[in-house]
C-alpha cells in the first residue's frame, strides 16, 4: 500500500471553491432560517457545499468528457429537486414552501458554478435569489391581506 500522498495546493484550490459556495449560499439559508422554514442554515450550506464536491470528483475523475459531466450534473440537480420536494407541504387548499424548494435548487446550481470557477454566475444566483425572496415575500404577504379583506 502507497502512502497518503497530498498535493496540499491542490487541496487548497478545492477547499477555495467549497468555501464560496458555502459562503454564497448563506443569505438564503439566513433567509429560510429566519422565517422558520423547513430547510435553512444547515441545509442550504450542505447542498452548495455537495454540490461543488460533486462538480469537482466529476471534473477530475472524467475529465473533459462532456458527457459525463453533463450525467453527473443532470443527476445532481434531480436529487437537489427531490430534497426540496421535502419542503413543499400542501393542506388546507393551500401550498407552501415552494420557495423554499425552489431556492435549494439554486443552491445546487451556485455550487456547480463554484466548482467549474464561474463564481460570477454563482455571485449573480445567489444574489439575484436572495433579492426575490427579501423583496417579493413582503409582497405576497400584502397581497394575502388583500385577499382577506375582500372576503
Amino acid at each position: 500500500m502507497e502512502p497518503l500522498n497530498l498535493d496540499w495546493q491542490q487541496l487548497l484550490g478545492y477547499l477555495l471553491y467549497l468555501l464560496a459556495a458555502f459562503v454564497l449560499t448563506l443569505p438564503m439559508a439566513w433567509d429560510r432560517e429566519r422565517h422558520s422554514r423547513s430547510m435553512g442554515l444547515r441545509t442550504f450550506p450542505i447542498v452548495g457545499v455537495a454540490s461543488t464536491a460533486f462538480v469537482l470528483i466529476a471534473r477530475v475523475s472524467f475529465g473533459d468528457d462532456p458527457d459525463a459531466q453533463a450525467r453527473i450534473i443532470q443527476g445532481l440537480m434531480t436529487g437537489i429537486g427531490f430534497i426540496g420536494g421535502g419542503a413543499i407541504l400542501k393542506g388546507d387548499g393551500n401550498v407552501s414552501g415552494t420557495a423554499t424548494a425552489a431556492s435549494i435548487w439554486a443552491t445546487g446550481a451556485i455550487g456547480a458554478a463554484a466548482a467549474y470557477g464561474r463564481f460570477e454566475i454563482a455571485i449573480l444566483v445567489s444574489l439575484v435569489n436572495y433579492a426575490l425572496l427579501r423583496l417579493l415575500t413582503p409582497m405576497k404577504a400584502h397581497m394575502i391581506e388583500d385577499d382577506a379583506d375582500e372576503d
